[in-house]
This record gives structure tokens, sequence and C-alpha cells, in this order.
């Protein structure tokens, strides 16, 4: 079990840390929404049958809802927003914002009825992370220029990594499939629903050209189709329900750095002394939170030992 964690948790930090720069090459030339959708409708169909045809069970009408929920919350929510927001931040900075992701998770299960509550070490975390956070976004959402879409796209950013962070709690706790890539499929298919839905409000459909489609655009679509859905989110899937928090956790303090090297490196995308001590403040932060959780832990197992 060890060492298929430890692939699962490799393929994330490597898929995942690219599939940044693969949606801002995306959706350089489709509408977000609707790449969003069509990624994760494919991926989702592939599960779902291949797992059904397997002789998995069908899933519940209940497993539909609380799955579609998980999709909602973690492909609309957070993925989808996501997408919308890399049309105008860097692929970097945006690594840098969903990957404060645990900071939103503690906070949640320390507010929630019955959350667990974090020692001071956690609660350090939480100040120095979301202080690292100011100093990612400060500049941009105090800057007067208003023909930047720049700070509509933190904002963006922020609720994305919200939204990641609630479906990535629920779905731990959640009534799901045993089989976790049915249970992934039908999240992907729920997810694509609402995402499809949101192109069509928005009005991506009236914008959408399929010969107005860039080579590199498609490129980046295939990676994410076959990579970062397909491989990257079911590993992700898979290691929120069999391996420990503190661990699965640790792709938020990986992937950023991978998406800035591979940003600037590929994309030219600014690297600057901002960006850098953000970054190093953030993931400290992050590794705080872990290191807190690791001691309540083995203190919960000491006690429980006693007893």
């Amino acid at each position: 079990m060890k060492i298929k964690i430890w692939i699962a948790l490799i393929l994330v930090y490597i898929i995942w840390g690219a599939t940044y720069l693969g949606i801002r090459v995306a959706v350089e030339t489709i509408p977000p929404f609707l790449m969003a959708g069509t990624r994760f409708l494919l991926g989702g169909a592939v599960l779902y049958v291949w797992r059904r045809s397997a002789g998995d069970p069908r899933p519940t009408p209940g497993q539909w809802f609380r799955g579609a929920l998980v999709g909602l919350l973690m492909l609309l929510g957070g993925n989808g927003l996501l997408s919308l927001a890399e049309k105008s931040v860097a692929s970097g900075i945006s690594a840098l914002i969903i990957g404060s992701s645990p900071l939103w998770m503690t906070a949640m299960e320390a507010l929630r009825p019955g959350g667990v509550r974090p020692n001071w070490l956690g609660i350090l975390g939480l100040v120095v992370g979301f202080g690292g956070i100011a100093i990612l976004v400060a500049p941009s959402l105090l800057q007067t220029n208003v023909a930047s879409s720049e700070p509509v796209g933190i904002i963006t950013l922020l609720f994305a990594a919200f939204f990641w962070s609630a479906g990535s709690i629920f779905s731990r706790s959640a009534d799901l499939p045993k089989s976790t890539l049915l249970s992934t499929g039908i999240e992907m298919l729920g997810g694509a629903a609402g995402l499809f839905l949101a192109g069509t409000i928005t009005g991506e459909w009236n914008h959408f050209v399929l010969t107005n489609v860039s080579m590199r655009s498609w490129i980046g679509l295939i990676y994410l189709t076959l990579f970062g859905t397909m491989v990257g989110f079911t590993a992700y899937a898979w290691l929120l329900r069999n391996a420990p928090v503190s661990l699965v956790s640790t792709y938020a303090y990986v992937n950023p750095l991978v998406a800035i090297l591979l940003g600037s490196l590929l994309a030219q995308e600014p690297l600057t002394v901002q960006i850098l001590l953000a970054a190093l403040v953030i993931v400290g932060s992050v590794v705080m939170i872990n290191v807190a959780r690791q001691i309540r832990g083995r203190k919960r197992s000491t006690i429980e030992t006693v007893k």
C-alpha cells in the first residue's frame, strides 16, 4: 500500500504541477468553462464505462447526488474558476493561490461543528499562510489600472481555492461507491454538467469557433484530459480515501514550485522577488500545518495507547 501511495503522490506532484501551464495554454482560444467541461466529460465517461463494464455495482441515486456535489464543488467551483482566472493571471501565481488549499481546509475543519481545532503551530501556520497570500495578491488588488482584469482573476482564484477545499473535505466522508475510479467518474460527470451549464449561462458558446482553436490549445486540452484528468485527478481522489491527510496535502507545496518553474521556463512568466517570497511563506505555512497535524496525531495515538 505504501508503494502505491507514493506512486500516486509523485504522479500528482508532476502531472498537476504541469496542468496550470496546460490550462493557461488551453484557454488562449477555448472558452474556460467549455474547456474544463470537455476534459471532465471525456475523462468521466471513460472511467464510468470502464468500471461498470468491469463489474462495479451501479451507483445508487444517493451516491450519484453526493458524487455530483463533490464534482460541482471541486471541478466547477475549483477547477472551473481556476480556468477562468488563468485568462488573466499567470499560471505560477494561480498555482500558489490554489496551493493554499490546506489553509482553507484547516480553517473549515476548525469552524465546522465538531471539527478539529488546530494547535498553536497550526494557528501560526494559518496566520503566516494567509499573510503569504496577502504578499502575493495585494499589489494586484490595489492597482489602479481599471483596464486590467488581473484583480478580478485573483479574487476568482481565492474562491476557487475555497470551493476546492470544501469539496475535498466533503469527499473524505461522503458515502460514495467503494470503487475509487467509479466514484471519480461520477464526480467528473457531475462537474462536467455544471461546467457546461456555467458556459451556457455566461454565453461561451457564442464566442466559441472550432476553427479558431490553435494547435497550442488543442495540445493543452489533450494533456489536461489524458493526464491532468484521467491520471492526476484519479490519483488525487484515490489518495484522499487511502492516505493520511498530512501526506496528501504535501502536493500543495510541491505543485506550485513545479508550476512556477515551468511557467518561467516555458511561458516566460515573470519570476519576481515578490513571487519567490510569497512562495516561501505560503509553502512554509503549509509545512507548519502538516507538522501540527502530525503532532496532534501522535498525541492522540499516545493517549489511546495509555487508555
